[in-house]
């Protein structure tokens, strides 16, 4: 059974992320907000806790949960081969709701799935979910969910679905955007639209077009 904490102050905050950092540190499940809608997340390098957030969302493997790190430059630590265009990107759009899909850095000792030598990585706008992730490194961080139903954007419907799955709950109040991040594909020459989400890809582009590129967006 999961323990919710509220955020609402300096004093609640402390509290309720460092009870967050130790169950992450424990190997336990925590629900955390973000900018965009309520997670579910985990240790990204314990592997049994990452098979335990895909279980817990009835989620298979061949679904691996994005990684969400706390500073831009953490990037370079997880993926490999970047394209140059990346940095304008994150330059103009993390922390934000927006997931990077890149080749994943070989030496890295992990199993956040079947992801065919790829990770996503995103740095949430959430002070909460900053907060934790300076304290934890980086997290495999799915939507909090059940697999099949809407994403939550209240503490109360994370637990509602996730409770018996999870340890701790931070209430961060209801997502300032509802929408799930936008998902790029940043392996090729351009940028390949994956999912459509909360930021719009006239938004990416007007940060692409002084580089002489735009996205490739081929989602009907």
């Amino acid at each position: 059974m999961s323990t919710r904490y509220p955020t609402a102050n300096d004093d609640e905050r402390e509290t309720a992320i460092e009870a967050a950092a130790q169950a992450v540190q424990q190997g336990l499940l925590v629900v955390l907000p973000t900018d965009t809608v309520y997670g579910i997340g985990a240790d990204a390098f314990d592997d049994v806790a990452v098979q335990a957030l895909l279980h817990a969302k009835g989620r298979g493997r061949d679904m691996p949960p994005p990684v969400l790190v706390s500073s831009a430059t953490t990037l370079d630590a997880l993926a490999t081969r970047v394209q140059p265009y990346v940095d304008a990107l994150t330059e103009a759009f993390w922390p934000g709701a927006l997931t990077l899909v890149c080749n994943q850095q070989s030496s890295l000792v992990w199993d956040i799935g079947d992801n065919r030598g790829t990770v996503a990585i995103r740095m949430p706008d959430h002070e909460v979910a900053l907060a934790l992730l300076e304290r934890t490194g980086p997290m495999a961080v799915s939507s909090a969910n059940l697999s099949g139903l809407p994403a939550a954007t209240e503490a109360a419907e994370a637990e509602g679905m996730l409770g018996e799955s999870v340890a701790v709950v931070l209430d961060g109040g209801p997502s300032p955007k509802g929408d799930a991040s936008t998902i790029l594909d940043v392996r090729g020459e351009r940028p390949r639209v994956l999912r459509r989400g909360a930021l719009s890809v006239a938004a990416i582009d007007e940060v692409l077009e002084p580089l002489g590129l735009t996205v490739l967006d081929e989602i009907d």
